[in-house]
C-alpha cells in the first residue's frame, strides 16, 4: 500500500469526528462527468455559444426553459448511476462511528444511496423536483421522462429541480449545518474538488481540527494548508484506506 495511503489510514484510526467535503471528482467513477469541463456549447436555436454555467443559470431557466431542460436531462441526470468505492467507503466510516458528516457539492444523491445518513447537499439534489406554483414534489424519473418542459399534474405549473442554479443563493440551513460540522471536526478530508467554486470552497476556512487532507488528481489552491495531499483517484484511495482500517 502506498505510503500516503498508510498515513491516511492512521489518521482515520485516531480520529473520532471526521467530515468529508467532496466535489464532482467523487462521482466520476460512477460515470457522471463534470459538466463544467466543456468550455462552450453551441445552441442552434439561440444561434449563440454558451458556457455550461450559462445553461444552468437562473436566467436561462426562466427565459429558455425548453433549452434548459434539454441540457439538464442530457448532462445532469444519470438515473443508472450507482455509488462507487468512495461513496461506499464513506458510508463504512460512518457506520464505524468515525465519520460525522458528508458535505457535498454534488447533486446526484449517491452518498445517500451508498448508506450515508448525514449529508449536507450544498447544491441540492436532482432527486427532488417541485412545482413552482403549488409546491407538489416529483421524483427525478418524472422530469427525466417528460417531453419538453415538465409541468405539474395537479395545477399545470412548471416543475423546477431542487438544485441551486447559477445566480441563486445556497440554502442557509444547509450551509449552517455544514459549517457546524466542519467547525466540530477533528479531521477534514477534501476530495474530488478543485476548490474554485465559492461560496462552497470557503467552508474549509471554518476547520480548526487536527488533520486536513486533500485527495484530488490535480493541485488545488488549498494544498499548502493540508497536512497530507494525495494526487490520485479518490475512489481507489478511499477504498484502500478504509479497507485497511477494518483489518
Amino acid at each position: 500500500m502506498d505510503e500516503k495511503v498508510v498515513q491516511l489510514t492512521e489518521m482515520f484510526r485516531e480520529s473520532k469526528n471526521i467530515v468529508f467535503f467532496g466535489g464532482a471528482g467523487v462521482s466520476t467513477a460512477s460515470n457522471i462527468p463534470d459538466f463544467r469541463s466543456s468550455g462552450g456549447i453551441f445552441s442552434k436555436k439561440l444561434n449563440t455559444q454558451l458556457t455550461p454555467e450559462q445553461l444552468v443559470s437562473h436566467t436561462f431557466y426562466m427565459r429558455y426553459p425548453e433549452e434548459f431542460y434539454n441540457f439538464y436531462r442530457e448532462n445532469l441526470l444519470y438515473p443508472q448511476a450507482k455509488p462507487n468505492d468512495c461513496h461506499i467507503a464513506l458510508a463504512k466510516l460512518e457506520k464505524m462511528g468515525k465519520l460525522r458528516a458528508v458535505v457535498t457539492q454534488n447533486i446526484d444523491g449517491l452518498h445517500q444511496a451508498a448508506g450515508s445518513r448525514v449529508v449536507y447537499e450544498l447544491h441540492g439534489s436532482v432527486l427532488r423536483n417541485y412545482c413552482t406554483e403549488c409546491g407538489k414534489f416529483y421524483p427525478m424519473e418524472y422530469v427525466h421522462d417528460a417531453d419538453g418542459v415538465p409541468h405539474c399534474e395537479s395545477c399545470g405549473g412548471r416543475i423546477k429541480p431542487d438544485v441551486v442554479l447559477y445566480e441563486e443563493g445556497l440554502d442557509q440551513e444547509v450551509i449552517s449545518g455544514a459549517v457546524r460540522a466542519i467547525e466540530m471536526a477533528d479531521m477534514l478530508v477534501i476530495g474530488g474538488t478543485s476548490l474554485v467554486v465559492y461560496p462552497a470552497a470557503g467552508l474549509i476556512d471554518y476547520f480548526r481540527g487536527k488533520h486536513l487532507v486533500l485527495i484530488n488528481k490535480s493541485v488545488t489552491p488549498a494544498d499548502g494548508k493540508a497536512e497530507l495531499v494525495i494526487n490520485d483517484d479518490i475512489a481507489k484511495v478511499m477504498k484502500e484506506s478504509v479497507d485497511a482500517l477494518g483489518v
